[in-house]
Formats: structure tokens, sequence, C-alpha cells
């Protein structure tokens, strides 16, 4: 597209004598009211350009004119984020979502800092470093993903004073510092001094197998803590170190607004209150600190967090089965979608649930249903 649209103005330019609308139209007889009267605007500037000593269209769009015609030989539109900065909280092994995005912001050129949960920290970092994730590390032009920096997370606590005792005193937490949310935030901030993604990759609910009638109120709370309140955390702390015109992300679920028989435990609440924050954080954070906050609702991944459900392939069956791609939905595919969201490419969107899920969001009807084959 960018190929194209590089080629038009380069045509423009090298017919200056062809109102634009006869180069892209061809015949004004095809031509809408509304092109006709882009035309005679076209035209109008075309010859008020022959008699008039300075130019009538402003520098401005002169550069953007030289600009897009020495690009035309690029290969399509790229993904720009060198230079960029992310922190992607909820990376803790090579086959989730939280990996696959941090992959496609490495292609494309940012700098990638992780944060892990704390009692998974050891083994990610041993696997790490031993190689065990060199292969899933392969970036499109063959080297490796760098991971600058990974930080010790757990995002149900804000502070340290937010910490029970039976926490600190957990030996899966031994030898760790600086986890929580504001700790993080400010480690960060000495670390490196800003950034300019935020990533929300976690979830968690200790009752997800049980319905939701049978769920206390523990594992309610718990779930929304984790899963939606934890996304709130993270943007309120590191608001303030990211640059503006900087982008948040977070994962949902289409279990926030479609009944999943078995996605229990209030986890189906957690996601919607993860995108109504979506909304009003974009708003907020929009007019504080130029940052966008969109959400995506990817469709079911194989993942090690996502068998925690218990029926996770039964769900991914379903998926191809019934959504308008007939395909096994990529973990790729999310974090190229991240990419964009998160790029000027997409600068003027900001407060979306944007569906990554090969279309099951749009049936109403399953095609594998017992009742339609009768």
């Amino acid at each position: 597209m960018g190929a194209s649209a590089a080629s038009g103005l380069q045509m423009l330019a090298v017919r200056p004598g062809i109102p634009a609308c006869k180069q892209m139209f061809g015949s004004t007889s095809a031509v809408s009211a509304f092109g006709r009267a882009l035309c005679t605007r076209t035209v109008f500037a075309s010859r008020a350009r022959t008699t008039t000593p300075g130019p009538l269209i402003s520098s401005t769009h002169s550069r953007f004119a030289v600009r897009a015609m020495s690009q035309s030989g690029a290969q399509g539109l790229p993904i720009d984020l060198r230079g960029k900065r992310a922190f992607i909280a909820g990376v803790a092994d090579d086959n989730g979502y939280g990996w696959a995005i941090a992959k496609a912001l490495a292609a494309a050129g940012a700098e990638i800092l992780v944060g892990t949960w704390v009692p998974a920290l050891n083994i990610f970092e041993t696997s790490l470093r031993r190689g065990k994730f060199d292969e899933s590390r392969k970036l499109p032009d063959g080297s490796l993903m760098e991971i600058a920096k990974v930080y010790p997370l757990d995002a149900v606590y804000d502070t340290i004073e937010d910490v029970p005792e039976d926490v600190k005193t957990n030996k899966r937490y031994a030898g760790a510092s600086n986890w929580t949310v504001k700790e993080v935030a400010e480690t960060v901030k000495n670390d490196f001094g800003s950034i300019d993604i935020l990533v929300h990759s976690l979830a968690n609910g200790p009752e997800v197998t049980k319905p939701l009638l049978e769920t206390s109120r523990k594992g309610y709370l718990a779930a929304i803590s984790a899963s939606s309140y934890s996304f709130v955390s993270l943007l309120q702390h590191f608001l303030p170190i990211m640059n503006p015109g900087g982008a948040s992300i977070s994962l949902t679920y289409i279990a926030s607004e479609r009944i999943i028989p078995g996605y229990g435990g209030g986890m189906s609440s957690a996601k919607a209150a993860l995108e109504s924050d979506t909304r009003v954080l974009a708003y907020e954070a929009g007019r504080k600190g130029k940052i966008r906050v969109n959400t995506i609702s990817a469709g079911p991944l194989g993942s090690r967090a996502a068998k925690a459900i218990g029926f996770i392939e039964k769900m991914i069956d379903y998926s191809y089965v019934n959504a308008p791609l007939q395909k096994e939905l990529s973990a790729d595919e999310v974090g190229n979608t991240a990419a964009f969201l998160v790029s000027p490419l997409a600068s003027a969107i900001t407060g979306s649930t944007i569906y990554v899920d090969n279309g099951l969001n749009t049936m109403g009807l399953a095609l594998d249903s017992p009742t339609l084959s009768t």
C-alpha cells in the first residue's frame, strides 16, 4: 500500500499537466459529484501554480511528497520502532502471547525489557541463559531477540507494604527484591530513564475452573486484582516515565462479552473490567500523558498458561471449525497486531478492543452444531 501511494505521487510529479482526478479515476464521466468537485479544485490549484510566484501548497506537504517519492522503492509500509523502549509485563516462557509480542516489537527495532512473575523468574532466566529459547528467539532477519533486562514482577502488589508476610517469607520469593509494581517502575526509571511502550500480558484466576455461581468472593476478587486492576496499576506507575506519544496495550478475551462455559472463577468479569478500563484509561492517559491505550481480544492459544482452563484444546478446535478464517491462530499474528498498535501507524487509534481471533467474534451460529445436521 505504501509503495502504491508513493508511485501515485511520483506519477503526479512527472505529469503535472493532467489533473489528479483524471490520473486517479481516468475519465471524469466516471467520477462522483465529490470527485468532480475535487477535480475542479485540483485544476484550479494546478493553474494557480503556473501563474503565482509562491507555492500554493504548504512546504510541509511538499516535503511529504518528496519523502514519499524518495521512498518509492521501499518494500511495503514499514513498522519502525527503532529508538523505542518497551516493557512487557507477563513473560515467563517462550510460547505465550507476551513472548510473541516481545518478538514482534524487537523485530520492528524496539529495545525489550520484560517483567516476569517472581516464582517463575529463576527458570525463565536459566532457560534464556542456556539457550533453550534460542530457536524461538529467532527474528525474521535471522538474528536473535535480545532482552535488555528481565525484572522480577508480581503485579498483584502495588507496594511492598501491600505484600502479606507469608508471601514475603515464601521461599519462591527468596533472593528477589524490588518486585512490586511501584518498585519495578522506579527501577526501570533508574536503569533506563523512560519507556515508550507498556504491554500488559498477564492474568490469573485461582478458581477459573469453577462456575461463577460456585466462585468465592476471595477467588472472584483475586481474578479481578491479577487480571484487570494490575493493568490500572502498571499504567498508573509507569505513566510518569512514558514518553509522550507512547502506547500501552493489554490482552483480553471474548468471554468479556459472550458466555464461555467453563471460563469461570470471575475471569469473564475481569476481562469485561479490563475492556471498560481500557476506554477510561485511554481518555485519562491520553489527556495526561498523550499515551494511547488499546486492548487485543485474542483467540484461544495452547500456551502453558491457557492450559489451566482445562479445555483449551477444545476451544482451539471449536474456533477452527466455526471461525470465518478456518485456520489455527498463531501467536505471531497477535504479536504483529501489537506492533502495529504501538507504532506511529496507529497514531489515531486509542480506547479500542481489537479482535485477533480469525473472526470468531462475528459468528452468531456454530457451524458444527448437531442441529444443523438434522
